[in-house]
């Protein structure tokens, strides 16, 4: 076996503030919540930060300012430098950068707040972060392999690898396999595919059904109505005959959902580690993080 033929993490990346840029790691801990450490830490959401918050009856999903909700954050621009705890933005419109503290938030609460054009803030979440699956009880690290960028890039002209990287917003890129190889990671409902990253655990749970953010040009918010129907199509004509997952119902999802057993908590991934399959197993509270 060559070494282009052996699974490695090509790329990590997280994405401090939900919905706006990620951050390029050689590195990352797994925290206590599951999660990459800064992974979509903090959020945008559609109250005043002097309004308490109340998980309970709050909809994660309702409250946040995201690309589901509104193609304006595309055309935010944003870099997050995580030794002084600062973030610099930008807009498509306004090429001028303003740099804000995130140890004290309400300097950037103005201004995004100007921005979208009603109150939001920041709301930060150290532990778990703002997974983008809440309701499925997984918050761990999303899954992608850089051939299946490349092949999805190839089924547009107007794409390259970048720019759907940029759209699907994974966290961990492997290289050294084929497409899709990264739908060997889950299995059907109630089952889990354990795989390693170096010597971390995960569990391969579902494939990441898309919303819209795929279909608009990551600067611009700009929709292509042809996006999702050449994509479905594609997708198709592509699928991997050894998919057989009762998960996978319809042709509109791309990039994995895992989560993290507990005993991971703290472990480290790098790029250039080794991913491998170890095998199928139920889900349950023995194996999993959650049910």
């Amino acid at each position: 076996m060559t070494s282009r033929s052996i699974p490695r993490v090509e790329r990590l990346t997280v994405y401090p503030v939900k919905s706006l840029d990620g951050l390029p790691r050689e590195q990352a801990e797994i925290t206590t919540g599951g999660n990459l450490r800064l992974d979509r830490e903090y959020a945008i959401v559609d109250r005043p930060a002097r309004e308490a918050y109340d998980p309970d009856a709050a909809s994660p999903h309702r409250d946040y300012i995201n690309g589901k909700r509104t193609a304006m954050v595309h055309r935010l621009w944003s870099s997050f430098d995580p030794e002084s705890h600062t973030v610099t933005v930008r807009t498509t419109e306004d090429l001028n950068e303003e740099t804000f503290s995130l140890d004290a938030t309400e300097e950037f609460n103005r201004w995004l707040s100007e921005y979208f054009g009603c109150p939001v803030s920041l709301r930060r979440e150290p532990i778990g972060g703002h997974p983008d699956h809440p309701k499925r009880g997984v918050s761990g690290p999303s899954v992608i392999s850089t051939a299946t960028l490349q092949e999805v890039a190839s089924w547009f002209d107007y794409l390259d690898i970048e720019t759907v990287r940029h759209r699907f917003r994974a966290n961990i890129e492997v290289s050294g396999v084929s497409a899709f190889w990264e739908d060997r990671l889950y299995a059907d409902h109630g089952e889990a595919v354990a795989f390693r990253i170096g010597d971390v655990q995960f569990q391969g749970v579902e494939p990441c059904e898309r919303c819209v953010v795929p279909t608009r040009d990551p600067d611009t918010g700009e929709e292509r109505g042809d996006f999702r129907q050449r994509f479905i199509r594609k997708r198709r004509e592509t699928r991997p005959e050894w998919l057989d997952s009762n998960r996978f119902d319809h042709d509109f999802r791309l990039r994995v959902i895992t989560d993290v057993p507990e005993s991971e908590i703290g472990e480290m991934i790098e790029t250039g580690d080794r991913a491998e399959i170890v095998g199928t197993s139920p889900i349950s509270r023995a194996n999993s993080r959650h049910t």
